[in-house]
């Protein structure tokens, strides 16, 4: 099972009806705005005979770090539980695991834990991109191509379907941006955000076949026809600040999995490479501006506010068959997770208090000690010198 923890955040991503009641937080062109998230996460074990075994499974102590780059940097505050180790995962997103105060959960038993992040955010601005100005298939590097077009992952280049699709949108065109604003055209067109939440993320032939398909559905859609003619694309998600968004509650698998939001939207949106202006988000269902021009899902998609932040990056590895493993895993032993995430504008505001570890309230008396002892063994050697 891919980390259920980090999993079952991207699983709220991808199955919630995301709101488009965001609010947008004013900056001048060089601000920068701060945040502040609480994510709690129980892990509850009400089976009469199943144990939770979090030794075997290292994932499901695993916490995501999020990402730092030009445009934001995050930074784990705290969390109830000490740091094990820092790692990437398959797809080299920065990790956590955490050291549990116990290797199993037995019948009956529960386990909770809260980790705060500092996020900042600055301005992000898209290329000025037109047409006319693309660069072709052949311009892009052959290493790209070879990293991001393969059909490792949830990306079903080879299906027959997609394949003639891609072929028929694509025609003649040799220039990467028109290749992806045709693609971009035809889902507007032609794919529904569905009226109610499916149990799991769609892979990219049903969305095609059902013709419906949320956030990240529809972008693994256009990730796999870009895929297919060359052009290298991977899935990305991330969380957006909602001012009006007090409390939503949503529960899943059978009440297994109950996820509340606060002040929080997830969402999720393609990156796609397209020369000469490079990796580019692509929203196919958040877009601030009118939808009459396709291109505007790539000029004014949600990722360009600063109320949008980057959490990971999906390449490789196959959360779809990760969630229909993480739901089996849960329903079958009988295992429930609950999770909460709060964001709050921490511009000029005092932050919450954050939740300490354990083994940081042993700091200062540790150090107090360290200081006794060298003073001590100071005063000792003095006075033995002296006497000499």
């Amino acid at each position: 099972m891919k980390k259920l923890l980090g999993f079952s955040l991207i699983l709220i991503i991808l199955l919630f009806a995301f709101s488009q009641s965001a609010k947008s937080v004013a900056t001048e062109e060089n601000e920068e705005t701060n945040y502040l998230l609480k994510s709690t996460v129980q892990y509850s074990n009400p089976s009469l005979t199943n144990v939770w075994n979090f030794a075997e499974n290292e994932e499901d102590r695993t916490i995501n770090l999020f990402m730092n780059n030009s445009w934001q940097t995050v930074k784990l505050l705290n969390s109830t539980f000490p740091v094990e180790a820092f790692k990437n995962d398959s797809d080299g997103n920065s990790i956590a695991v955490l050291q549990f105060p116990k290797a199993e959960l037995l019948s009956g038993e529960n386990l909770s834990f809260v980790v705060w992040y500092q996020i900042t955010t600055r301005p992000r601005t898209i290329p000025n991109i037109a047409e006319n100005a693309s660069g072709e298939l052949d311009d892009i590097e052959s290493a790209l191509v070879s990293d991001y077009t393969s059909e490792r992952g949830p990306w079903q280049t080879s299906n027959v379907a997609l394949k003639q699709l891609a072929s028929s949108l694509k025609g003649n065109e040799t220039r990467v941006l028109s290749i992806v604003r045709s693609f971009i055209a035809w889902i507007e067109d032609h794919v529904e955000y569905p009226n109610t939440q499916h149990e799991v993320p769609y892979y990219p032939s049903e969305t095609y076949s059902k013709l419906e398909g949320d956030c990240d559905d529809q972008a693994m859609l256009l990730i796999t026809l870009c895929r297919i003619v060359g052009i290298p694309a991977y899935l990305q998600v991330g969380c957006i600040y909602m001012l009006t968004r007090t409390s939503v509650e949503s529960s899943y698998w059978d009440n297994r999995v109950t996820f509340v939001q606060k002040h929080i939207g997830w969402h999720g949106w393609a990156i796609v490479y397209i020369p000469p202006w490079g990796w580019l988000p692509v929203d196919l269902t958040y877009v601030l501006q009118n939808r009459d021009d396709p291109l505007n899902a790539i000029k004014h998609g949600a990722i360009t506010e600063p109320t949008a932040v980057q959490y990971e990056n999906v390449t490789h590895a196959d959360y779809v068959a990760s969630s229909h493993e993480a739901r089996s895993f849960l329903t079958l032993n009988g295992f429930e997770v609950f999770a909460e995430d709060e964001m709050f504008i921490g511009n000029g505001q005092e932050a919450p208090e954050v939740v300490g570890d354990p083994w940081m309230n042993w700091i200062p008396i540790a150090f107090t000690a360290l200081v006794v002892l060298l003073i001590g063994t100071s005063l000792f050697l003095v006075r033995k010198w002296t006497k000499r």
